[in-house]
């Protein structure tokens, strides 16, 4: 590989494009929090820009901390596995819905399960706060370890107009140690043997219906980091806070409040140094006063000294009309911000367990006030989340393959953001409408195991084992059958015994003989 295409290269003329976009992103963690996407050459001895305000990192922990409860819901499901009645006529099954919406019911609990199982929580919530803060962030989810997330000055990114993905170049430093011993030989005039790092790049690049990926370390490809995804199964994950049409990257929330950032920044440390200033006691003694400023401050507390009054005067900074201007300024700005980053909302508890309305309250909270970013990050990082996971799980078995083409993952946003809990609510309106038409047309009208299997799909209730199958339902009503059948046979004996005693008693008293064997067998 020349050094004119070496992923190298490509990756320098990319990052001009993207220089724009990191100075504003290292401009807005200075004002929030600085960490998140630290200056050019950092290293553990670094230190941080310290804001003089806590707003601003607040806000951003409080509106991360919102999108992760509405994106990740705690065991709820937060997509559906739609199937349209065309396709379940395709596999006869239009009279078994219920059944078929409890089998995908049972998928999006695995799939959760999944979820939980990998701990992306804690990824998850760092890539949405160098979201809010720099609009930029790179998910990578590896078929092992969980996810990692890069910030925007680890990769280069390029979309066309319509805003898909073409290109993605990652850069690592990572050990020498590392490589293969065939590498190291390879590159032994390449590397210095007392280099701690070497830049390693990946490469994603999408090319006809598919990507291709591999990497490369010091103009040379790694053996083995050739490979393919299918398009829509990417396991890389450039993620946009604020899209703008033409821009490859995205903008930041915290950037829309730029002016409002700085100004609070500004007042804060002015009230915070003038405070200091004045909270300073100086005194001053009058020049050739019969006071001495030695004696008094040598003096201890109580002493007895010789000296006027009237030479000693107290320093005081007369600013308390500006202090004040400058706070109710501060404080107006505060408030503005609060409410830009939803911290003076109370839309849920502090509780281990949050209902389901609350969650979904809370969706149509940050829907109308992020103004369809929410929207657009469930398209961008849910589905393809979801998408990545449902074909790993039919890969390894951990699931049944379902049709393809058929099953389609729905990620459900705002009011509806529960998905499959909206159901239960339209089922509940449906049965309320039509009791008055009485138990009876109800009873033979409405089929009472598929609304309960969509009831308990509606629920996420795995329904196993919980609701009598119809084989069940018919051999006990063959057992309950051939029971009635038996007590009317008895009864029938019965009857017949009944009817026949007078005549059996007339016959007795004309036969002695009869009568006496029956007494011998009652006494016996």
């Amino acid at each position: 590989m020349t050094e004119a295409t070496s992923v190298a290269n490509r990756y320098q003329q990319l990052e001009s494009s993207r220089s724009s976009f990191l100075s504003r992103g290292r401009e807005a963690a200075k004002l929030t929090i600085p960490t998140l996407l630290p200056p050019d050459g950092h290293n553990g001895s670094t230190e941080y820009y310290t804001p003089y305000q806590g707003v601003g990192a607040r806000g951003v922990n409080n509106l991360a901390s919102k999108l992760l409860l509405s994106l990740l819901p705690p065991n709820t499901p937060f997509f559906r596995l739609m199937i349209d009645d065309f396709d379940l006529e395709k596999i006869n099954a239009t009279e078994n819905r219920g059944m078929v919406e409890e089998a995908l019911s049972r998928i999006e609990r695995a799939t959760m399960g999944e979820i939980e199982a990998g701990a992306v929580r804690v990824p998850v919530f760092e890539a949405l706060k160098s979201l809010i803060v720099t609009g930029n962030a790179l998910v990578y989810m590896p078929k092992k370890d969980g996810m990692k997330v890069y910030r925007m000055d680890r990769y280069v990114v390029t979309r066309d107009t319509m805003g898909n993905v073409l290109e993605i170049i990652i850069k690592e430093s990572v050990s020498p140690l590392m490589l293969s011993t065939q590498m190291k030989e390879e590159l032994a005039d390449k590397i210095e043997d007392s280099a701690k790092s070497i830049d390693l790049y990946t490469k994603v690049c999408r090319k006809d219906k598919k990507w291709e990926i591999y990497q490369e370390v010091a103009g040379m490809i790694v053996p083995e980091s050739e490979g393919t995804f299918p398009l829509d199964k990417c396991p890389f994950i450039p993620l946009r806070f604020i899209r703008v049409d033409g821009e490859d990257y995205g903008r930041g929330f915290v950037e829309e409040y730029f002016g409002d950032l700085k100004s609070l920044e500004a007042l804060t440390k002015a009230i915070v140094e003038g405070s200091a200033a004045s909270a300073k006691v100086l005194f001053m003694v009058r020049p050739n006063s019969t006071t001495k400023s030695r004696v008094l401050a040598e003096s201890p507390n109580g002493a007895i000294v010789s000296g006027d009054a009237n030479d000693v005067s107290t320093l005081q900074v007369q600013k308390g009309g500006d202090f004040r201007v400058a706070m109710e300024t501060a404080t107006v700005i505060t408030e503005r911000l609060s409410y830009a980053f939803l911290l003076n909302s109370a839309a849920t508890r502090n509780a281990e367990r949050v209902t389901a309305e609350e969650v979904r309250y809370m969706a149509q909270e940050l829907e109308s006030a992020l103004g369809g970013v929410y929207a657009m990050l469930s398209q961008e990082f849910q589905l393809p989340l979801i998408t990545l996971l449902l074909h790993r799980m039919e890969g390894s078995g951990k699931m049944p393959k379902m049709p393809k083409g058929m099953v389609k993952p729905t990620i459900v946003t705002g009011i509806e953001a529960l998905g499959r809990g909206q159901d239960l609510n339209k089922l509940a309106m449906f049965l309320q409408h039509i009791q008055p038409l009485g138990p009876e047309v109800i009873g033979s009208q409405l089929n009472v195991n598929d609304y309960i299997a969509r009831l308990g799909a509606s629920l996420g209730i795995d329904m196993g084992g919980l609701v009598k199958s119809q084989d069940q339902l018919d051999q006990e009503a063959a057992a309950a059958k051939a029971q009635q059948q038996e007590m009317m046979a008895q009864q029938q004996v019965g009857d017949m015994a009944t009817k026949a005693a007078p005549q059996m008693l007339e016959g007795a008293i004309d036969n002695p003989e009869m009568v006496a064997a029956m007494a011998e067998q009652m006494q016996e």
